[in-house]
């Protein structure tokens, strides 16, 4: 697992197809690739990740994706030269900065605009507002203060508002988090990856099954502390 705090970034070199899976190239601080062992996993915007043919000392490893991984994922969307965020998996035990990241992305979806908190601000010192729309779908899982993982970063939901049909999260971003990562980069429009609270899901799954095998009512379980 992940917790969503981004060790570095990389970029994409290349996207192959080949006779089953793809082949992904990415180019990577050479001090985190010697950290990398074949069959490791990363995280790749968010994006578990084998890495596969890893040269730390050109700073460049591979990874296959499968066809799941492919559509469910923004990945076969960027263009070479496409700033990414990296991270390695959190051992255990380790202090959990961030919040529980599968790296098992949802869905994609689309940054609606990242702007200056305060108009005019220098870029490295300002915080910012990043408002993205995000799958229909997964629209419930999303809560005021609640966790999200945005291409992979850890972020708490400051907002959730409705924008016609869509459902637009609202995060207020420090100016670290700004620098150190891929939103530096992006541009309206962009295709971002969502993780949803996979604690959320689990939580609505549960209060399901048990609704369903009981004649209380959902309010009715939930007072009784189910």
């Amino acid at each position: 697992m992940f917790t969503g705090l981004i060790a570095a970034t990389g970029k994409i070199l290349s996207l192959t197809p080949t006779d089953g899976a793809h082949r992904l190239r990415v180019a990577a601080p050479t001090a985190m690739l010697r950290q990398t062992r074949t069959g490791d996993s990363i995280a790749v915007n968010g994006v578990c990740l084998t890495a596969l043919e890893i040269i730390a000392d050109e700073g460049i490893f591979h990874a296959d994706l499968g066809a799941e991984t492919l559509a469910r994922t923004s990945l076969a969307q960027l263009a070479a030269g496409t700033l990414v965020n990296l991270e390695h998996p959190t051992p255990a035990g380790t202090p959990l900065g961030g919040h529980v990241v599968q790296g098992h992305v949802d869905g994609v979806g689309r940054l609606l605009s990242l702007e200056p908190v305060t108009a005019g601000a220098n870029a490295s010192t300002a915080d910012w507002w990043l408002r993205v729309v995000i799958p229909a779908a997964y629209a419930r899982y999303a809560a005021e203060k609640g966790s999200i993982a945005i291409d992979g970063i850890s972020l708490t939901v400051a907002r959730v508002e409705a924008v016609q049909e869509d459902c637009v999260v609202a995060v207020n971003i420090i100016p670290h988090t700004y620098v150190a990562t891929n939103l530096h980069t992006l541009t309206s429009g962009a295709p971002v990856n969502i993780e949803v609270d996979v604690l959320a899901k689990y939580a609505e799954r549960l209060v399901a099954e048990r609704a369903a095998q009981s004649p209380l009512t959902l309010a009715a379980l939930i007072a009784n502390g189910y």
